[in-house]
Formats: structure tokens, sequence, C-alpha cells
């Protein structure tokens, strides 16, 4: 898929090196076609780490997407200021535009109640304008917990051992032939790193929600809404091969306690590169939600997802 993003964007160069096909927006307005228009906000500290992460998932089906990021303005970061100056939008900038899709990312927030963060107020605005200006929109890890707080009160615990590590999934018995993992294995891998957790039961309560996939050791992995507008997943398969050590190392250099991620050094040993069995399913799974609950159902106006049904 050409993915259209901004010509001087960081990612660019990094994804066109992996052969990924990046539209720049020179030739983007050269070609009849309406892109879905997908927007990001992203919570992470790694700004452009994360931006290449997505965006390499957003790459491989043959729709046109255009990305925009979005940023917290009642929140200012102590570094990558020029960065989200040049590159990212605020609420009040886009709050009268549509989007076929939006992704909102996981944040270092793992024992942070929701109402604490520092930006609460203004992501629960957003949250709420996605209702009527977003046709489906993917929570990822603490943006899955907001969500499900924020929109059907399901509350997030804290784990005694922190989910670290790469993790077997499967879909729940009733969702096997969901669109959303089609392509999958019957059993499929993804990263985690969190201290809390959301309870099936508590998700299974809200006639708006469906249970779609959990882990025996890692517990809900995907919910969604019955109206397919909203997607909720803990893990992070859009992770590289080195995220986990990255965070395991930053940890251990700090002198802080954390263990070795699970099922992911060869023999549990840090000095080897870890083996990727997460690709995939971070691949198909972005790709169905492209595909399925965002390209095929959207409106070719956008204006009109205003008029559809809210959950």
């Amino acid at each position: 898929m050409p993915i259209k993003i901004p010509d001087s964007l960081p990612a660019t160069t990094i994804l066109e090196n992996e052969n990924i096909f990046v539209m720049t927006e020179f030739r983007a307005l050269h070609q009849d076609i309406r892109p879905l228009k997908v927007l990001i906000l992203n919570l992470m500290p790694t700004k452009i780490v994360t931006e290449t992460q997505f965006l390499r998932k957003l790459s491989n089906t043959p729709l046109q997407i255009q990305v925009e990021f979005l940023k917290m303005a009642s929140y200012q970061p102590s570094h990558d200021r020029t960065h989200l100056d040049s590159f990212y939008t605020t609420f009040d900038e886009i709050r009268h535009r549509y989007y076929d899709g939006m992704i909102i990312t996981g944040a270092p927030l793992e024992h942070v109640p929701c109402e604490s963060a520092a930006y609460w107020p203004e992501l629960c605005e957003v949250m709420d304008w996605t209702t009527t200006h977003v046709h489906s929109t993917m929570h990822v890890c603490w943006g899955a917990f907001a969500g499900l707080y924020y929109h059907y009160g399901v509350p997030k615990y804290d784990v005694d051992h922190k989910i670290f590590g790469i993790f077997p999934h499967t879909p729940v018995p009733e969702k096997k032939q969901s669109p959303l993992f089609r392509g999958l294995d019957d059993v499929f891998y993804a990263p985690h790193s969190r201290a809390t957790e959301v309870h099936e039961e508590d998700i299974r309560k809200v006639p708006e929600l469906e249970m779609m996939s959990t882990s025996p050791q890692a517990g809900v992995f995907m919910a969604k809404s019955k109206d397919n507008k909203r997607f909720f997943m803990l893990g992070h398969p859009e992770y590289d091969a080195d995220t986990l050590a990255n965070e395991y190392w930053r940890d251990v250099n700090k002198g802080l306690p954390i263990a070795i991620p699970e099922n992911y050094f060869p023999n549990d040993d840090p000095t080897q590169p870890p083996v990727v069995t997460w690709r995939s399913t971070g691949q198909m799974i972005y790709n169905n939600w492209l595909n399925y609950y965002v390209y095929q159902t959207t409106p070719y106006d956008p204006k009109e997802i205003s008029h559809g049904k809210d959950s």
C-alpha cells in the first residue's frame, strides 16, 4: 500500500530503506483516489520509533492511506518538541475533520489512575469526539485501558508481576471465524509490556462489548464494540525486534528490578538477539482492521461518519 506521510518525516527514510512504498505529498496530489484518512494519537515518549512502528503496520495493503499525527496540547513533553511542532497537530486544529480510522497508542502510565494522567480531560474530549468523527478507532495498551474505562467503565487492575515478554493468544471460541483473525494461525504471538490488566468477566458484563482474544499467560488481549467502532488491544504486535530488549537493558542499567522478558531471548540469554515470532500477527491484525472494519464500511464522504450509529 502506498502510505502518504509528510516528505520530511524521519520515518520516511527508514520505511523506504525497507522497500515500503511511501508516497510523497506531491505524488499523492496527482492520483485521483480518495485515501483512507487515519489519525494517530501518539502518547508514547519515543515519538519517532512509535511512528515508524505503526506506519510499518499500515503499509502492506493495496489501499492508499493518508496519516496524520495528533498530540495533546495540555501536556508538553521535555523532548522532541521540534519534531512535534513540525509533524503533529492539536485537537483544536482537527476537531472539525472526519477520519476513517484512528489509533490511540499506549503511554508510560502503568500504575497511574486514568484520571491522574496530565492530559486526561483532553483525552476524554478526543475519545468522545471519535464517536461522531471517526469511523473506527483502535486503542492500544494504555490507550485500550483508557478507552475501556472512559466509554464503558471497565476498570484496570495492577498485577503481581509485570506481564513482560512474548505470549501465545487464541481467539475466544465464538470469534474464531471473525474477519479480524483471517490469515492468523490458530495460536499467534504478540509482545506485552504492562503491569496492569482488565478482567474478561468485566468486559462480558458490558452488553456493547465483545471479547475477541485471550492468552493463558497475559489474559485479555483483544475486545471490541459490537458496532466495530472501537477496538481494544492490550498487547503490542507493532513492536520492533529490539523493543523489549531496549526496555530490559534500560531498567538493568538504571538498577531497577526487571525480569528477563518471557519467550523472547533464546535460552533466556539477554546477550543473544531475540527471534521475532509476532511480525505476521501485527501485520494481519492491522491489515484486517483496515480492510474489513475501515475500508469496506466507511462512507465515501467522511462527513457521513457523523450520521452513523453511535455505540
